[in-house]
């Protein structure tokens, strides 16, 4: 019926980057049963649960890569039976798979703009499907009969108005459980990343895949294997070879040993609000880092801190290019430590995002009067009503590099315990990353690698300046949001260049490198980002994106999707991950 009615359903089709083969066993499972076997040719994975008395269902899935490298295309299903109980002949214990017929497919997403045309109505798979990794589809297809029944107790004979409140009432439920269900294939689709994981965090990461299940709502459902998970992650932090601690706090109060510093949890907090005149903190700044301290988290984290008077994105901008900026600085340091934080500076240059009215008054509005020239990596404003910036030539790169390591050494000497080398946000550092905002046709400007360049000097020139006992890391931008623009793989190149020249720590954040980005601000919305990049470049990251519970920071750390987390705190005028004034 749905193709027959194409042009009034509005049917999307998506096929999952993924294969999977569907079997039958005469093996019952006790429960839903995943199990993982990583091969030559990458890693395999079974979903299995019981169908009836006597028989399970038992289905093989595996990324694109993985089953063209084991050479499964094109062989029979005995053929295909054959090699799946070779592989998981520990998980059947001698019991055998039964054919259904089945090959290696991809799994199809369904959606539908309408989901009734005149008196024909469409439910369950006919009208969305969600991945059989979380046993949706009956229970979806059960619930939308119900509500369309009980749509017509409502209206009787009113069949337009029935159908519409039929999908009134399920379209909103089904697409974000369709979304859950993403997640979750995602999730296997790139599973292999976890192969390195303690089985105990491997499973609470498996287990909370789809963020339907939180570290909270499993400690209600398993209070057993949380008291676990706290006891593994609580060892491993304190370096205990067993892994393991009699009593245990949950993820967020473990200790965090990084490279240059020791944490005594995994909260960081992150005042953005600018105060300052020339560039020296005033005292509303100064008391909004120290409340932050103040508050319990491990890490109190500055905003961005210019290395130069053209570097300022307003005249409200903070500096480190005076000694009286040092100064200042010197006396928030200690009253941050002596309310029991640690605390990192994040260096950087506005770039062509700067000689702006402070953001209370507008986003990225030019100064009417007292501006200052602008240098980016390109001449190219940032908004239609931005100054022009001059492009950057070897001397002004030269003076860039002087200017961050000059700042990197005050730094270090008002007794920061930890420096961050901002690339993000459309910043200057940033504006070379980025294609969107780099035009250029020197060794700075085309491919990545060049790219990449001048922002890796600058981290080099730090490196040299800043003392090698203390943490040194960076901001890094995760994706532009937008066509053409950076995106998370560029990141992960980012991140491991960065980490091989002594990167500690990756701050992520995301997104403004241009004022037209189509940015996706949800609940964690940059955690996934930040597990793709722990995860493939091997670094330790760091990770807003509007978590204010401690149920979602427990989540996040305790699955190894970050090891530490910003949490947004209203009250203290904290944010994360992204400049809340840059809403568009």
């Amino acid at each position: 019926m749905r193709p027959w009615r194409a042009e009034a359903f509005g049917p999307t089709i998506e096929p999952y980057p993924s294969r999977f083969v569907w079997f039958g066993t005469d093996l019952v499972f006790d429960a839903f049963t995943f199990a993982f076997r990583n091969t030559e040719h990458g890693m395999f994975q079974a979903h299995a649960y019981p169908f009836d008395a006597t028989t399970s269902t038992f289905i093989v899935e595996c990324n694109e890569q993985t089953w063209r490298r084991a050479g499964l295309e094109g062989l029979s299903e005995e053929e295909n039976i054959a090699f799946c109980q070779r592989l998981f002949a520990d998980e059947l214990r001698g019991h055998r798979l039964l054919s259904n017929r089945s090959v290696w497919l991809s799994f199809l997403s369904v959606k539908n703009e309408s989901w009734h045309d005149g008196n024909v109505v469409l439910l369950g798979d006919a009208v969305h499907t969600a991945h059989f990794s979380i046993g949706s589809g009956t229970k979806l297809a059960m619930e939308d009969s119900v509500a369309l029944a009980n749509a017509f107790v409502r209206h009787g004979d009113a069949i337009d108005a029935a159908l519409a409140e039929y999908e009134m009432a399920r379209q909103p439920v089904v697409e974000r459980f369709q979304e859950a269900a993403r997640e979750s294939a995602r999730y296997f689709e790139n599973v292999a990343r976890y192969a390195g994981f303690h089985p105990m965090q491997f499973a609470f990461n498996l287990l909370t895949r789809s963020g339907r299940i939180s570290y909270t709502n499993l400690m209600l459902r398993d209070p057993y294997f949380t008291r676990q998970l706290d006891s593994w992650f609580a060892g491993n932090a304190d370096g205990r070879v067993s892994g393991l601690a009699a009593i245990a706090p949950p993820p967020i109060f473990a200790r965090l040993r990084l490279p240059g510093l020791e944490l005594p949890n995994r909260v960081a907090q992150a005042p953005r609000r600018e105060a300052a005149t020339d560039g020296v903190p005033e005292r509303d700044g100064h008391d909004r880092l120290v409340d932050a301290a103040r508050s319990g988290g491990g890490l109190v984290l500055s905003g961005v801190v210019a290395v130069a008077p053209d570097g300022r994105v307003t005249p409200r901008t903070p500096g480190l290019y005076a000694d009286a900026q040092a100064e200042a600085w010197s006396n928030v340091v200690a009253d941050v430590h002596e309310a029991g934080a640690r605390i990192a500076v994040q260096l950087g240059h506005a770039g062509r995002r700067g000689s702006v009215r402070p953001r209370e008054q507008g986003i990225d509005l030019p100064l009417r009067q007292g501006g200052w020239p602008l240098m980016s990596a390109s001449a190219l404003p940032y908004t239609a009503a931005s100054q022009v910036p001059r492009e950057m030539t070897a001397d002004d790169m030269a003076a860039g590099r002087e200017a961050f390591a000059t700042a990197a050494a005050r730094a270090a000497a008002c007794g920061f315990d930890a420096l961050l080398v901002h690339l993000g946000h459309g910043y200057l550092l940033h504006s070379f990353l980025s294609p969107l905002s780099n035009r250029r046709e020197d060794d700075y400007g085309g491919p990545l690698a060049n790219r990449m360049r001048f922002p890796l000097e600058v981290f080099d020139a730090v490196r040299d300046a800043w003392p090698r006992e203390r943490l040194l890391g960076a901001s890094v931008s995760a994706t532009d949001w937008s066509r053409r623009g950076s995106d998370v793989d560029e990141a992960v190149t980012l991140a491991r260049a960065l980490h091989e020249r002594g990167c500690g720590l990756v701050h992520v954040v995301a997104g403004q490198a241009v004022p037209e980005s189509r940015p996706d601000y949800r609940r964690g919305f940059l955690t996934p980002f930040s597990d793709r990049i722990r995860s493939d470049a091997g670094v330790a990251t760091l990770v807003g994106g509007y978590m204010t519970t401690a149920d979602e920071l427990n989540t996040v750390v305790g699955a190894g999707r970050a090891d530490l987390c910003i949490l947004d705190t209203p009250e203290l005028g904290l944010v994360t991950g992204v400049e809340p004034e840059v809403r568009r």
